[in-house]
């Protein structure tokens, strides 16, 4: 017996690369299927297109990720490996994060002005509203955890290197 995998239902959230459709499925016809875009306009999709394309469908995702770099001063290079360990712990507690999928927090690169570190890891919810509040939630206290061991958050700058332009031109006027 075959299987058949059918790509979306009604409701689901579906996008694809191909044809740039993004929306919310609304309904599904026998010639044409209606995609109502995120700006509320409503989108009718032949059927026959759906059998060229790819569609993705995060409605039926099994985890949200969380991938971020973080960058912080390279004057806190003393503490950084203090804060990745106690992000990393904090995600390991944290009640939305699932522990069971991979979790890494680890340094990754030396940025131009900053000392960068990255997380990676998974929430234990699919919605998408859900999701932001877990995320915002992990930001705030990596944000505590930096201030807890007295670093910044890098931001860009610039040093310029100026020679003493008087001494070069001590002409008389």
């Amino acid at each position: 017996m075959i299987s058949r995998v059918v790509p979306f239902d009604i409701s689901d959230l579906i996008r694809t690369t191909d044809e740039k459709i993004e929306g919310t499925v609304e309904y599904i016809g026998w010639r044409q299927t209606l995609i109502r875009t995120f700006d509320k306009r409503p989108l009718y999709v032949p059927n026959s297109t759906f059998a060229k394309i790819s569609v993705e469908n995060p409605s039926r995702m099994s985890h949200r990720r969380i991938y971020e770099t973080i960058g912080i001063r390279y004057d806190d290079a003393a503490v950084l490996a203090k804060v990745v360990a106690d992000v990393e712990a904090m995600l390991k507690q944290h009640d939305e994060i699932d522990t069971k999928q991979t979790l890494m927090v680890n340094v990754n690169a030396f940025g131009e002005s900053s000392l960068d570190f990255f997380l990676y890891c998974f929430t234990k919810t699919v919605n998408w509203q859900h999701y932001h509040k877990v995320k915002q939630d992990v930001l705030i206290q990596i944000l505590a955890i930096i201030d807890s061991h007295g670093a910044e958050l890098a931001f860009p700058i610039r040093v310029i290197a100026m020679q003493d332009a008087l001494s070069d031109n001590t002409a008389a006027v």
